[in-house]
């Protein structure tokens, strides 16, 4: 294929499925600049999360006092 058949075919598949940018673009990491209240809020929505990932597991997460795992870990193991 030479390069100004292959030039006009992906000007044809760009222009016809509306191809606009590198989808590699996408995904990376944006250097553009957040308003606080837009971090903020994304903050907010995080924590709301996680409040409820925590709800859900129930009892199953709680936590130990350091001193009962201080306890277990210089207990030997005969």
């Amino acid at each position: 294929m030479r390069q100004t058949d292959y030039e006009a075919a992906l000007a044809d598949f760009l222009r016809k499925k509306g191809v606009t940018r590198c989808p590699t673009a996408c995904a990376a990491a944006t250097h553009g600049a957040v308003a606080d209240t837009d971090r903020a809020t994304l903050r907010s929505y995080g924590d709301a999360q996680e409040v409820a990932r925590l709800e859900k597991l129930g009892g199953v997460g709680k936590v130990v006092p350091a001193a009962a795992v201080q306890a277990v870990a210089l207990t030997p193991s005969h």
